[in-house]
């Protein structure tokens, strides 16, 4: 169980740095308000809510390194689990990205997110099976 929480630590620092540095804001974009004032695009606040993910993410991959109980190895699975469809569903479904298709945020922040909140779930998923597994009791 220490690989599972070594790599969910892993992909929690992966989920919260990598939007980071692929969003529009970061390149210097920003949308222009009729008053002249700029906001930021929606794919930097994808980028903020991917490190609102990534917090409780990190701290379930060290919960997990540490327990014992299979009860507990089970619910923390659960849990990362759910964090991994929420990685997914930042960019995709809840916030989203820029409209425009040749941004960073396009090309590599989505693919990105959805693609590490995959191995997330995956990962979750198998700690939530390995302890019924390991323990030789029918899941």
């Amino acid at each position: 169980m220490k690989v599972i929480g070594i790599l969910i630590m892993a992909l929690a620092v992966l989920i919260a740095v990598v939007p980071a540095f692929y969003n529009c804001q970061h390149d210097g974009k920003a949308l222009t308000l009729v008053n002249g004032m700029k906001v930021p695009m929606k794919c930097f606040w994808t980028a903020m809510a991917a490190i609102a993910t990534a917090v409780p993410l990190f701290g379930i991959g060290l919960l997990q390194m540490f327990s014992r109980q299979k009860e507990t190895r089970r619910a923390l699975g659960a849990l990362g689990s759910i964090l991994g469809v929420m990685a997914i569903a930042l960019p995709t479904a809840l916030i989203g990205v820029c409209m425009h298709p040749d941004a960073s945020c396009n090309l590599v922040m989505k693919p990105a997110l959805i693609f590490m909140g995959i191995l997330t779930l995956g990962l979750g998923v198998a700690s939530m099976v390995m302890p019924q597994k390991m323990s030789g009791q029918p899941a």
